[in-house]
């Protein structure tokens, strides 16, 4: 078998999700990867170094810039005609263009893929990750996404791959990019950071949560993040959000403080290597699952932690 891996990046280099889609990817075969947008040859010249790849091709064109998925889906769906699986990150990126190229080629799409068992087999979290279902797929051709933190990064040097030029469409002009709201941060990315510290509602306010949290985790050199609830109530932005609606997260540390630990939060961080709650319920879920857990007051404990780093 061989499999096309959309590569996700931001103009200029690869994102670290794409390195784990392609070790997923090599499951299946040989791996050829697919980089779109506008004057991304950089992008093209790092994803040539990445172990494992065998080819870069590259679609360039005004009309790909910012990676439109009406815009890109068509151009990877064209190139299906030669492989046998697309590949794509579970990120929201990936989850914007994969079902799209699933309906241009009319097959079906297997979502959040975990582990690769065989050229059509494959497991996926249901139940908000409660149970783990094996599926299998019929369609000569594969679409899938995978959970990029159940697999290993490839090696970002030692590869050596040939770099080729394929057509990228001319557009059908129904979407455009208009304007994008991001924020700016110099901490790590939530997605790829080694140290998460992440906040829930117990902190009452917006006021509150970057007061306390955002010092801990400059102290940590930490990504924020934050639960749904409080996410909901205004205390941190939607790009904060960790879990099954939000970001999957596994970094070396999590620290989730003041987090119930809902099933729909565990679902996005269980993977963490080791976690940390604090909380003052000592009945509170999130304990079922940390490796080192503190009830008190995070009122108390959070600044006096800071200070003590």
């Amino acid at each position: 078998m061989n499999a096309l891996v959309l590569v996700e990046h931001d103009g200029k280099s690869v994102k670290d999700a794409t390195l784990a889609t392609i070790t997923a990817a090599a499951k299946l075969g040989d791996v050829d990867v697919l980089v779109a947008g506008k004057d991304v040859g950089g992008v093209a010249d790092a994803a040539s170094t990445i172990a494992g790849v065998s080819k870069v091709l590259v679609a360039d064109a005004p009309q790909l810039d910012h990676e439109l998925a009406e815009a890109v889906a068509p151009v990877a769906a064209k190139l299906m005609d030669g492989y046998d699986a697309f590949v794509a990150p579970a990120t929201t990126f990936g989850k914007n263009i994969a079902p799209r190229v699933a309906a241009l080629i009319d097959v079906m799409q297997v979502s959040d893929v975990l582990s690769i068992d065989g050229p059509d087999t494959f497991t996926r979290p249901i139940y908000a990750g409660n149970a783990i279902a094996t599926v299998k797929s019929n369609d000569a051709t594969k679409v899938i996404t995978v959970r990029t933190t159940a697999f290993e990064k490839a090696a970002a040097e030692g590869g050596s791959a040939t770099v080729e030029k394929v057509d990228a469409g001319a557009g059908d002009g129904k979407s455009a990019f208009v304007s994008m709201d991001a924020s700016e941060s110099e901490r790590p990315e939530l997605t790829s950071a080694k140290v998460i510290v992440s906040g829930g509602r117990a902190f009452g306010s917006s006021e509150q949560f970057h007061a306390l949290l955002d010092p801990l985790a400059d102290k940590l050199g930490a990504a924020v993040g934050a639960s749904r609830a409080a996410v909901d109530a205004g205390y941190a932005p939607n790009d904060y959000q960790v879990g099954q609606t939000g970001k999957i997260v596994a970094p070396e540390v999590y620290i989730a403080i003041g987090i119930s630990g809902a099933i729909q939060h565990l679902a996005g961080m269980k993977d963490s290597k080791v976690i940390v709650a604090i909380n003052k319920d000592e009945e509170a879920p999130i304990f079922q699952v940390a490796d080192i857990g503190l009830v008190g007051d995070l009122f108390k404990i959070v600044p006096e932690l800071t200070e003590k780093l």
